[in-house]
């Protein structure tokens, strides 16, 4: 678990550094201390407390380098880009990694380490409205900005071909708070950087990009000019060994290869049923996801994904009920009416939790909890056949990101015919994990700003346990 410093040790460190007749690299100064001192910033696209802990794909890097280097990973928390970069210049951190735009301005301060993802800068405004298309399209509105960012530099060097173009540049909100402003019509546009909107786009569906205000850019961890480049080159080697293994592509999968399709309609809905259905169900799926280990809210969101939440709900198929199970399936889980809500969800949460449990525990989350829900889709045996391909194919079977490439292969006779479960559905799997996925960012995202509340109280239920039978 990161601590947040206070900047003054390792400022002093660095000043005792500086006076010292024996040389001290950088890299040896960090593993003298034991620690790794990074500055970064609270976000989705950076660092943030989950339910189960620390998670964020700067946080994810950053561990890795830690481990790597034999130390302790300690974050020191800034308000906004600039902050992150003031407290790097002042010698309030070894480096920085808070999703910072690799500019010429900010070489011209910095040392950049090699990139891990490009973003592109966009002009955000709220759907419904008239749509902006160029910079010109810009001057009748209100356009609010991260002070002293990338976004800042990016218009003052615009505004030299279009100098009637105008901001308000606001030195206390976050990108995400901005993104709120447009969403609420407090704003008319906004800027922000790809990453960032389409994470945030789920949970503010009206909202749209104008248009792209820069090519692709690099994000990359700076790191102070005034120190060796011992730590940077250490950073440099780390990064592109994650590159070429083929680890950073699947960190990015983890945490934006579910949002790159976006359905307007799909989202608005669920915002929708999310206030008018899930209160009166919301406390069976807690209690049945306490009893089988599993978050409740993704135990919500395949239901969801199977039913919208609606008890009665029938396929063409013949599965019933708020998870959708079969009359076989239910029969071998003890549920006896298939559309009974609290029968439904917690034979749902009895299936999916054998599920996970029957996918190899060297697996690790997310990726396990991904093979399961795909296996509650199609079959465990469909799942195995589609991992087996993985491998044959040469990816790796334990990863969704390479699992799902595969899936679809279950529909191609040239594929499902060298699998000992033959036909399946696999691209329908491979969406169906995908939008839960969606779904349970989105229920994670309202309840964390909820108040913690307690524990339910059980329902009236079959007395059912992971031990029960079920295939």
């Amino acid at each position: 678990m990161p601590i947040l410093l206070r900047l003054l040790p390792l400022a002093l460190i660095l000043q005792l550094l500086a006076c010292s007749t024996e040389p001290v690299s950088h890299l040896e100064l960090v593993q003298e201390r034991g620690k790794l001192i990074a500055v970064t910033r609270n976000a989705a696209t950076t660092y943030y407390e989950g339910a189960e802990g620390p998670l964020g794909m700067e946080y994810e890097l950053l561990r890795g380098f830690a481990d790597e280097l034999g130390v302790e990973l300690q974050l020191v928390l800034a308000a906004s880009p600039d902050a992150v970069l003031s407290t790097l210049e002042a010698g309030g951190a070894d480096l920085a990694a808070a999703g910072l735009t690799v500019t010429e301005a900010r070489q011209e301060r910095l040392r950049f380490s090699h990139p891990y993802q490009q973003i592109t800068q966009q002009l955000i405004y709220l759907g419904g409205n008239l749509r902006p298309r160029r910079p010109e399209d810009l001057l009748n509105g209100h356009l609010e900005i991260l002070a002293n960012s990338s976004h800042e530099e990016l218009l003052e060097a615009l505004r030299t071909e279009h100098p009637e173009l105008h901001w308000h540049s606001n030195p206390r909100a976050d990108s995400e708070e901005l993104l709120t402003k447009v969403w609420q019509e407090e704003i008319d546009y906004t800027v922000a950087d790809s990453n960032e909107f389409i994470l945030n786009q789920r949970f503010m569906p009206e909202l749209r990009v104008g248009f792209d205000l820069s090519e692709p850019q690099p994000l990359a961890w700076a790191f102070s000019p005034h120190l060796d480049t011992s730590l940077l080159e250490a950073a440099d080697d780390y990064l592109q060994r994650l590159e070429d293994s083929g680890a950073l592509e699947r960190l990015l999968e983890r945490y934006y290869g579910h949002v790159g399709s976006f359905d307007y309609v799909g989202t608005r809905a669920f915002m929708r049923h999310i206030n008018e259905r899930l209160p009166e169900y919301r406390l069976l799926f807690e209690y049945a996801a306490r009893e089988f280990g599993l978050d409740w809210r993704l135990l919500a969101a395949t239901a969801y994904q199977e039913s919208h939440w609606d008890p009665d709900a029938v396929s063409p198929t013949g599965v019933r009920g708020i998870m959708m199970l079969t009359q076989r399936t239910a029969g071998e889980l003890g549920v006896t009416r298939r559309t009974d809500p609290v029968e439904s969800i917690w034979g749902g949460a009895l299936y999916l939790s054998r599920l996970h449990a029957r996918v190899p525990e060297r697996i690790p989350e997310p990726d396990r909890s991904w093979l399961a829900l795909a296996s509650y889709n199609i079959g465990f045996g469909h799942m195995e056949d589609a991992r087996i391909l993985t491998q044959r194919n040469g990816g790796n079977p334990d990863s969704w990101k390479d699992v799902k490439e595969t899936l679809p292969l279950l529909h191609q006779r040239r594929w499902h015919s060298q699998t000992r479960f033959g036909y399946a559905r696999g691209r329908e799997a491979l969406q169906y994990v995908e939008n839960i996925r969606s779904y349970y960012d989105i229920l994670v995202w309202l309840t964390e700003r909820e108040r913690p509340i307690p524990p339910p109280p059980p329902p009236p239920h079959p007395v059912w346990s992971v031990d029960s039978p079920v295939f």
